[in-house]
């Protein structure tokens, strides 16, 4: 069983994104049309569990189960869409997971989504402090739970995303 670990951020999280970034445009080339660092790791100052979420833009969707050797080859297990219609994830294994990639259709509405809970999240301190708070305070209280961590964080999670969507639409 393994661990639910929360960590204050790391410095480091941007270049290990960055260094995943370079293998995934050797895979893809150029069925990627942008590839952004999501998840508590993107945002400065939070803490996270810590694994990189990686969300690359693709052009066909349907054009990427067919890199899932390529994907092996650098470490990843293809999880298919695993529960999220339209994505491909994978999961970089190992000792520990350390990356997790979640592609997406452009024009996908969940790439607004992240990029919005994601933004909202670094322009907000004091929603960023009291969420980074939880995150902590779950991974205390079910250390070898990762459901109930999950769900202990489903509320506010839905809350800040739809002010991060509500805030996302305002400033266009």
């Amino acid at each position: 069983m393994r661990k639910v670990e929360v960590s204050s951020y790391n410095e480091r999280w941007p270049a290990m994104f960055e260094e995943e970034v370079k293998m995934l445009y050797h895979i893809f080339g150029k069925e990627i049309i942008s590839i952004h660092h999501i998840g508590s790791t993107s945002v400065p100052g939070l803490q996270a569990k810590p694994i990189i979420d990686i969300m690359p833009v693709i052009r066909d969707i349907h054009l990427i189960d067919s890199y899932n050797e390529a994907m092996r080859e650098i470490g990843y297990i293809p999880k298919g869409e695993n529960g999220i219609h339209g994505r491909r994830y994978f999961q970089k294994v190992g000792s520990q997971r350390t990356h997790h990639v979640h592609m997406f259709q452009v024009g996908s509405s969940n790439i607004k989504r992240h990029l919005a809970f994601r933004d909202y999240l670094r322009a907000h301190r004091e929603v960023k402090k009291r969420y980074g708070e939880l995150k902590t305070q779950l991974a205390e209280q079910y250390p070898y739970d990762i459901e109930s961590y999950i769900e202990g964080k489903n509320d506010m999670v839905k809350k800040i995303e739809r002010k991060a969507l509500q805030w996302k639409h305002e400033a266009y």
